[in-house]
């Protein structure tokens, strides 16, 4: 766990900075930082692994896609629009994180067919604290605006 937490902290900030080729390297390391640190928090054996793993790919990239689309919308909010226009951005908006939470109720189930219940808790911790850990390492990297430097 220790190594793995050195790896975290040398990729995160460091992913963040890199651009081209490079940045997608790292960017594919800290994702294989991300795949040891949740397969250690979650404890899971060769065998459930081998049927979680793919699930949870899938189960990401439906995610990603919901948050992608999500940004798109909250960028397009702009002064010419109408009241009106605006409110049905925001109901789209409300319409993708519902599609995100139903995601999550619908993956619930799914997960645990392979895992436990238990191990189910732990992914969506593991997610969380893996998630914070990396935000924490890039804004504090040297260069980086962080919420001390405003």
């Amino acid at each position: 766990m220790l190594s793995l937490a050195a790896l975290l902290l040398t990729l995160a900030p460091a992913a963040h900075a890199q651009g081209g080729r490079r940045g997608g390297q790292r960017l594919a390391q800290l994702e294989n930082a991300k795949i040891a640190f949740i397969t250690n928090r979650v404890a899971l054996t060769q065998d459930q692994a081998q049927k979680f793993w793919p699930l949870y790919n899938e189960f990401s990239d439906r995610r990603r896609e919901l948050n992608r689309n999500g940004r798109l919308l909250r960028r397009d909010v702009t002064d010419g629009m109408t009241d009106q226009q605006i409110r049905e951005n925001f109901n789209q908006s409300f319409a993708l994180r519902q599609q995100e939470l139903n995601l999550e109720k619908e993956y619930f189930e799914k997960f645990q067919k392979v895992i436990s219940l238990r191990q189910v808790a732990q992914l969506f911790m593991a997610e969380r604290d893996f998630t914070r850990e990396v935000i924490k390492r890039v804004a504090g990297a040297p260069g980086q605006p962080g919420l001390d430097n405003d």
